[in-house]
């Protein structure tokens, strides 16, 4: 063999031993690194999160109630009392008998029924309690009208707030004050009223 042969068999030989030991460093350099690293989790991007389903929101069912306001309806032997439903969106009876009376004292708004409560008239004050509902009226209800009329516009007082329990007590007050003469003719209303009172006393 001569010596150019040689001399490249040391030089390759030469190479391949340094890059073994080149591999042989970094690989234990990066075994110590590892284990010198302590076990922390890899930071999460936040867009990448995973998110907890969400609990719906607990609502409330809907707190409709129906209630009904009385017109007069003419018959051959005087007048009827007859019911209009309204559905209200209330969460309290006070609230569903409120709105109502606001309902009944603007009057009917079509069909051929009608209401001797005088227009103006204003609820002042509702209250439900137990088993009676306290009704409070300006002095517009008191006003105009004969013994027909004011037996009427009773009626439809007593009979709407009567409309969510139909055995309930009923309070008519004017200004706050109990009423107990209606009109000029001098009716006198016997109170506490239910219907069943109003029917047997007071017959349209």
């Amino acid at each position: 063999m001569n010596d150019q042969q040689r001399t490249n068999r040391n030089i390759s030989s030469g190479v391949i031993a340094a890059v073994s030991a080149a591999v042989v460093a970094v690989s234990g350099g990066v075994a110590w690194i590892t284990s010198q690293t302590p076990n922390t989790p890899t930071p999460v991007n936040p867009s990448q999160s995973i998110r907890q389903p969400q609990q719906p929101l607990t609502t409330q069912p809907g707190n409709e109630q129906t209630a009904s306001i009385y017109w007069l309806r003419s018959k051959e032997t005087g007048v009827e009392l007859v019911p209009q439903p309204l559905k209200i969106a209330a969460a309290q009876p006070n609230q569903a008998l409120e709105k109502a009376f606001q309902a009944l004292l603007v009057g009917p708004t079509e069909g051929t029924d009608s209401t001797t409560i005088p227009q103006g008239t204003q609820l002042l004050g509702m209250k439900v309690e137990n088993n009676e509902v306290h009704v409070n009226l300006s002095e517009d209800f008191t006003s105009g009208g004969g013994s027909t009329s004011m037996m009427g516009r009773v009626g439809q007082v007593v009979y709407t707030a009567t409309t969510l329990n139909p055995d309930a007590k009923v309070f008519i007050e004017v200004n706050g004050k109990p009423l107990e003469v209606l009109g000029g003719e001098g009716v006198e209303i016997e109170q506490p009223l239910t219907r069943k009172s109003f029917n047997q006393n007071y017959p349209l």
